[in-house]
């Protein structure tokens, strides 16, 4: 039987000024991450390497010049397109900076544009710095409204928190929290339904089990404490139960994860951002990973942000970032037809 090809994996290099550097050094180390699957890295040879210096960590990559240069045959399951876009003279470190951000912006375009041309099957990124990324990008509100400018076009996307086989995703995001009751309608909270329940079956879940939180404390004590759940989150429920997606709910939020971790749900849908980030923080802040999902690809990054405070001190945790990439390999490789090696599988 001949051997499937292994997913080929677009990885761009974040924030220089944080833990990204090392981040990425540590994972390029990983037998069972070179082992399944090949990875494409896009950034600067020269930061990369003093990532590898910081993490204490050998560094063996072939460095092109571009991808197609990296097509050639026998370069092996690692390279590193090297965009010469920043000395590490220009770094300051724990710092965010227009020259950091830029090269984030460059790193994370160019993944993209890979990958969108079908010369990859997913996208991982270690973490961005918001505030750098908009030095560079003053239209970047957050990864999704980028990732929809780079490729063209308004994809309903959404973005998840995952922890082991548990997911987070939610109706609102980066919105004020004054907002958040006004952005709470039927429609949205369908179309988050619909979009976790699709993004859950193409990363394996046959029938996802999805938990819906309410928005007021107790879930609305059946009205005194608000209506939003009978008079919208409740209906939004019932609809999308209607259309065959398994969901209940709403439920008190600040119990609803301790049954989602118990094993009765895979999939807490969570009204806005804090809602479900503390949660699942708080049960796994060294694995938990997010993904931007129902894009014609996935792209995924560690949950957790740039680390200034621990920056260059080589001590920075892996564990995020290497489950963000193992799932990026998993869900590539199930869209392709073929399965990870076993150590990436999880």
């Amino acid at each position: 039987m001949p051997q499937l090809a292994l997913p080929t994996i677009a990885f761009a290099m974040g924030d220089p000024a944080g833990i990204s550097p090392e981040l990425a050094a540590k994972l390029l180390n990983m037998d069972e991450i070179r082992l399944a699957a090949r990875l494409v890295v896009f950034g600067d040879e020269r930061i990369l390497r003093e990532g590898a210096k910081v993490a204490g960590v050998p560094l063996d990559v072939t460095v092109v010049r571009s991808p197609e240069e990296g097509e050639g045959a026998g370069l092996g399951n690692l390279l590193l397109v090297d965009l010469n876009n920043l000395h590490p003279d220009e770094v300051v470190p724990a710092t965010a900076t227009h020259a950091g951000g830029r090269f984030a912006v460059e790193n994370f375009r160019r993944a993209l544009l890979f990958t969108k041309a079908g010369q990859a099957d997913a996208v991982f990124f270690t973490p961005f710095n918001k505030a750098a990324m908009r030095m560079a990008y003053p239209s970047y509100d957050d990864e999704i409204r980028f990732v929809n400018d780079v490729l063209g076009q308004a994809f309903p996307a959404s973005e998840f928190n995952v922890l082991d086989r548990l997911w987070n995703a939610r109706v609102t995001s980066h919105v004020p929290l004054a907002d958040v009751a006004a952005r709470i309608t039927r429609e949205a909270i369908l179309r988050a339904l619909r979009l976790t329940d699709s993004c859950m079956r193409a990363a394996g879940f046959e029938r996802p089990r999805i938990a819906v939180a309410g928005l007021n404390p107790h879930a609305g004590d059946g009205g005194n404490f608000g209506r939003e759940e009978i008079d919208v989150i409740g209906p939004a429920v019932q609809a999308a139960a209607h259309d065959d997606v398994s969901v209940e709910g709403p439920f008190p939020s600040d119990t609803v994860f301790l049954r989602a971790k118990a094993g009765q749900f895979d999939a807490v849908l969570t009204m806005y951002h804090d809602q479900g980030q503390i949660a699942m923080k708080l049960m796994g802040f060294d694995r938990g990973v997010t993904l931007l999902g129902c894009y014609p690809f996935p792209i995924c990054t560690p949950a957790h942000g740039t680390a200034y405070d621990i920056a260059g001190r080589g001590v920075a945790h892996v564990g995020a970032s290497r489950e963000a990439l193992r799932l990026a390999i998993r869900m590539a490789a199930r869209a392709g037809g073929s399965e990870p090696d076993a150590r990436a599988a999880g």
